[in-house]
């Protein structure tokens, strides 16, 4: 009795510790992007390049909100719309955004990159299970996040500086993938009982690498636009199939264990209703700003 007490206290122990651990990268995420913002002022860097690091900031900020909320009414339907509305507007929003930027830098060089995103995606997810049980600060869907939004900032740094303006296809389009992905990573975390605080680092890691190119007047050469574009837009394809709901046992996005035939069939049903949904409203969202 004694060593099963000491073992739930040293279970809950380290669950109290990984929670303070995401709750300290979210504020440093915050803080950093405070501080270049405050210093892109001083030096006189262009509006459009803070403007784009707030906005993609608060696009994440505020669906991670809306998924931890969610998370805790633990019911299947609910679970699986959540996030299939999430993932399809991800997918979509990946294709119509993220991917013809890639291949708009450099044709070749971005469609390699979004081969080695994905592909890094898919092995970091993989791989990371193994490292689980060390309760590192910041889950694979977080970190894979964070990686996107570093490769992104990186271009967006060098390439935004120089236009006239901002374009409202620019606003729908970090807030059609910047929203469901905080919606759907916060929904995983809260579904792992883990803090939801630590995505405030992806949210602010576009700012974070676009500020600092911005005031240094860095210009990468159209391959390596093209490849680190490509590698964004490859993760964060990644993420968003990764969070469509898969109606299996054992799945996080769809739970059907316990649940009847019948059940799982309309589980499914609802799974592949919700992600196209969610890809029509990105469209929709695309076509008012395009055309």
């Amino acid at each position: 009795m004694a060593n099963t007490q000491s073992t739930a206290e040293n279970i809950q122990d380290s669950r109290i510790g990984s929670a303070i651990d995401e709750r300290v990268v979210g504020a440093a995420g915050v803080v950093g992007l405070v501080a270049l913002s405050a210093l892109a002022v001083a030096v006189g860097v262009t509006w459009k390049l803070l403007a784009i690091s707030w906005v993609a900031f608060a696009a994440m900020a505020v669906g991670a909100p809306l998924g931890a909320q969610a998370a805790r009414r633990q019911h299947p339907l609910e679970a699986v719309w959540g996030y299939g509305l999430a993932s399809g507007a991800m997918v979509t929003s990946a294709a119509l955004f993220l991917v013809p930027q890639a291949l708009g830098q450099h044709g070749r060089f971005g469609s390699l990159g979004i081969a080695i995103g994905f592909l890094a995606g898919y092995v970091g997810h993989t791989l990371g299970h193994r490292l689980t049980h060390l309760d590192l600060p910041v889950d694979h869907t977080a970190a894979a996040l964070t990686v996107h939004a570093l490769a992104a900032g990186a271009i967006i740094g060098a390439i935004y500086t120089a236009m006239p303006s901002l374009t409202s296809i620019l606003g729908v389009a970090l807030v059609s993938h910047k929203a469901p992905a905080g919606y759907a990573a916060a929904r995983r975390l809260a579904d792992e009982g883990r803090s939801t605080v630590a995505l405030l680092l992806p949210a602010a890691a576009v700012g974070l690498i676009a500020l600092p190119v911005g005031m240094t007047g860095f210009g990468p050469s159209s391959i390596v636009r093209g490849l680190l574009f490509g590698v964004a837009a490859g993760v964060f394809l990644h993420v968003a199939v990764d969070l469509l709901p898969e109606c299996s046992a054992g799945s996080e996005t769809c739970p059907v264990d316990g649940e009847g035939h019948r059940r799982r069939d309309s589980l499914r049903t609802h799974a592949a209703t919700s992600s196209i949904v969610g890809a029509v409203a990105v469209v929709f969202a695309w076509v008012g700003v395009a055309f």
